[in-house]
């Protein structure tokens, strides 16, 4: 089974990533669970989501304390979270953010899902939708594939930009 926990802000899209995230594991032929975690329920707060992804039946349905990978969709949350706590040696850290930034014992990767997202102009209330742009990293990843992730986003939104962002994503992230 791999385990993903998702760190955001309320209103980002964290939420919603973990849930597309699942559906494109879904369409990829695997079986995924997705389950947010909130506590103040107010825009700007701190969220941990979580998806589960595995060949076999999920029967587990909790917050994950031990992921294989986290991934931070606003980089203040780690001014006030510990995301790392908790991350198996050797996991896999994503962040959206311009520049890399090192996590020692872990891999990590960085893409810029805020300017991705800006550039096609994909925004609610000013604020950048980086949900879909996440998806295309974790195709890159290898966590799902590009054609679930298309499937995916078009079942959810109909703006045809979130998929060029999650393209956008696949092609910038570095491996």
């Amino acid at each position: 089974m791999y385990e993903i926990r998702i760190h955001s802000r309320g209103g980002q899209g964290g939420v919603t990533a973990a849930r597309l995230l699942a559906l494109a594991a879904f369409r990829d032929g695997k079986h995924a669970t997705a389950c947010p975690f909130y506590g103040a329920e107010r825009r700007g707060a701190p969220v941990v989501s979580f998806v589960r992804i595995d060949d076999a039946p999920i029967k587990i349905y909790s917050q994950i304390r031990n992921p294989d990978m986290v991934v931070v969709l606003d980089a203040s949350v780690m001014e006030t979270v510990d995301v790392l706590h908790g991350l198996k040696e050797g996991g896999k850290v994503l962040i959206n953010s311009e520049h890399p930034q090192e996590f020692p014992g872990f891999t990590s990767y960085h893409v810029d899902l805020t300017g991705i997202a800006l550039a096609q102009d994909l925004a609610i209330a000013g604020t950048p939708i980086i949900n879909t742009p996440f998806l295309g990293a974790a195709a890159k990843l290898g966590i799902v594939s590009v054609k679930s992730v298309r499937q995916a986003i078009r079942e959810m939104f109909t703006d045809e930009r979130n998929v060029k962002v999650a393209e956008a994503a696949y092609e910038e992230l570095v491996i």
